[in-house]
């Protein structure tokens, strides 16, 4: 059994930009800036589209929708997981638990845990135990601590398939 068992690490980083809507989890957060991307910069779904492909062994989100592709500008982020979801599923592989972190001062996460969650185990086609969604600051050091950006980390365990 264990040698079926893969784990995936997925970070990502955006910078703030006034004039965006800020998108976290595929929720639409109130706030006065948005972040910068070429998609939608959703970086809590592009920490865990790359711990899935990285646990897949098939690279990051960039390789996928490479921000040179005017394709993806301004894309929903959620379309990328659904990406995630549909692949897990055509290799036969089962999404046992995803844990992520997102690193910023303000807005307040908190109270979004739960719709971003279950947005995310939504899309996914898993039971909302399945994620977990947190928060922390740097203590007001580094960019995320200036208020400048937003950053966000996953951990995400599989099992694969027979396809595989």
């Amino acid at each position: 059994m264990l040698d079926r068992l893969r784990i995936g690490l997925g970070f990502d980083v955006h910078p703030f930009k006034e004039g965006r809507p800020l998108f976290i989890g595929g929720i639409k957060i109130p706030y006065e800036k948005g972040l910068d991307g070429h998609s939608d910069a959703d970086v809590l779904i592009h920490a865990v589209v790359d711990s899935i492909l990285g646990a897949l062994g098939l690279g990051d989100i960039g390789e996928h929708f490479p921000p040179s592709d005017p394709k993806w500008k301004g894309a929903p982020s959620s379309e990328f997981l659904k990406y995630a979801a549909e692949t897990l599923r055509k290799r036969g592989a089962e999404l046992i638990s995803i844990d992520s972190t997102l690193i910023l001062e303000l807005p307040k996460m908190k109270p979004h845990y739960p719709a971003m969650r279950e947005k995310m185990a939504e899309i996914l086609g898993i039971t909302i135990d399945r994620i977990h969604v947190k928060a922390t600051t740097t203590e007001r050091l580094g960019f995320t601590g200036r208020e400048e950006g937003i950053a966000a980390q996953a951990v995400c365990l599989l099992s694969l398939g027979q396809k595989l």
